[in-house]
């Protein structure tokens, strides 16, 4: 990371891979994460809700780890690995954990999907198979309006357990987190 000034705005560069690609750029030190990831890179599946970190509509994940990207400045994504909602999906097909929530009706008004999903994203790096307890702590820090709690921990647990659900078009159980999370 570097310092420069432009007028009498300091700036500040960074080099971050975000979904796989290496991205540079400069940015004011005060810019937030959310802002830069939607703003400057156009990855707008990144929502942003309440800005103080109280309702998860913007969790990212950073080297594996589920973070609030509101309470982040964008300068402390140099040098470390950011992985959007944006990255799951590939060749127009869903990514295993969003076929999950298709297919467990987990699923309302959308604006909470892209937090849980990171969220669990996250929780899938820490590589054990939690308890629907432990999904219920680990996505306490996402909010949801529509009230779709339950079938949110289903489809995080189906995931987890590769349970392919009726009518996904997967009745092989090669659903789940095959290969586990990117």
């Amino acid at each position: 990371m570097t310092a420069n000034t432009a007028g009498t705005e300091l700036l500040v560069e960074l080099t971050t891979t975000v979904n796989g690609e290496e991205v540079t750029a400069t940015v004011p030190p005060r810019l937030h994460a959310a802002d830069f990831l939607r703003s400057r890179l156009g990855l707008t599946g990144t929502h942003i809700g309440c800005e103080q970190g109280s309702c998860g509509m913007c969790t990212v994940v950073v080297d594996g780890e589920a973070v609030k990207s509101c309470l982040m400045l964008a300068c402390q994504l140099d040098g470390r690995t950011v992985q959007t909602v944006e990255s799951l999906a590939t060749d127009d097909r869903l990514d295993p954990l969003q076929q999950a929530f298709k297919d467990a009706h987990a699923l309302q008004c959308g604006f909470c999907t892209p937090g849980f999903l990171m969220t669990a994203t996250a929780l899938g790096y820490q590589g054990s198979c939690p308890s629907r307890a432990e999904i219920r702590e680990e996505i306490a820090g996402v909010l949801c309006r529509c009230t779709g709690y339950e079938n949110i921990v289903s489809a995080i647990e189906n995931w987890f357990a590769g349970v392919p659900q009726p009518g996904s078009g997967d009745e092989t159980g090669s659903g789940g987190r095959a290969g586990g999370p990117r």
